[in-house]
């Protein structure tokens, strides 16, 4: 199975290894030429296109390995000048963190699209950063066409497995609701946890933040680790999700809100209700942990 790829950062890194491996023949190409030289060189693919058209000549599945804005202007691309090379019947996936944009964007073009999301990742990027097993045991989302495909989706979902991976059918706007939970809504409060402490934008810096800066350690870390990821994939993730993303970020200020006023009641009286707080410490544990 021919297998081309557009772009080799941490996803398609990993994928490149772990396909080449199961056996696929992969071709990959970005725009600068870096990544697929310095993959050549380590064995992880077959050949590093000099060119777009290069790249997606005789393939049987084009993975766009982008950021989701970029992935949007691959598609363009493919259904113009850029997929003159493009063989009848070739299917196009992607394996970018939103889906129904891509989608929609696929369909008006008529190209033939399956969406496609390893749910899997780290806060370093690049090529480097992948490895052959990152994707190993962990769920693959594969959004069908509305209209149906079945080949094109299993030929997806070959992909998948011989990375390791789950194959997990959703249609695009359940897949899009449900990261916003829970992976893109944590990039946002992870950026504004760092905005609160260490200052926003344009804003001094807090007196206090040397001090804390000083103190942090494995609680800070965790917290912030998504604020450490790349800013070009963030704003692309947050701009092409917009609308599920703010659903999910009112509902976190709407939390916070409740939880001032557990930390303002009885405020100049006497510290706030402690009992109180642990019911709430308790419930948010009992959620993780599969109860309440």
């Amino acid at each position: 199975m021919r297998l081309a790829l557009l772009g080799l950062g941490l996803i398609g890194g990993s994928v490149a290894r772990a396909a080449r491996a199961a056996g696929w023949h992969v071709t990959a190409w970005t725009p600068s030429g870096a990544g697929p030289r310095i993959a050549l060189e380590q064995g992880a693919i077959d050949v590093a296109a000099p060119t777009l058209g290069d790249a997606v000549g005789g393939a049987d599945l084009v993975v766009l390995a982008a950021p989701p804005g970029a992935c949007v202007e691959l598609l363009g691309a493919l259904a113009g000048a850029g997929g003159a090379t493009l063989r009848s019947g070739v299917v196009i996936t992607d394996v970018a963190s939103t889906k129904a944009l891509l989608a929609e964007r696929a369909a008006s073009l008529g190209l033939r699209y399956v969406g496609g999301h390893p749910m899997a990742g780290r806060e370093a990027s690049g090529f480097d950063a992948g490895s052959i097993d990152l994707l190993r045991d962990r769920p693959w989302v594969v959004v069908p066409p509305p209209a149906g495909d079945e080949a094109a989706v299993a030929l997806v979902e070959d992909l998948a497995r011989a990375c390791g991976a789950r194959p997990v059918r959703m249609t695009a706007i359940d897949h899009d609701v449900a990261v916003a939970a829970i992976s893109h809504l944590p990039l946002v409060v992870a950026a504004a946890l760092v905005e609160a402490v260490a200052g926003a934008p344009g804003a001094p810096v807090p007196a206090g933040w040397p001090a804390a800066s000083a103190l942090a350690a494995s609680g800070w870390a965790g917290a912030t680790r998504l604020a450490r990821g790349d800013p070009t994939m963030g704003a692309g993730i947050a701009a092409t999700n917009a609308g599920p993303l703010a659903a999910a970020v009112r509902s976190m200020r709407d939390r916070l809100a409740e939880w001032l006023l557990l930390l303002e009641a009885g405020a100049g009286e006497g510290p706030p209700d402690e009992v109180a707080l642990r019911e709430r410490f308790s419930a948010a544990r009992a959620r993780l942990e599969g109860g309440g």
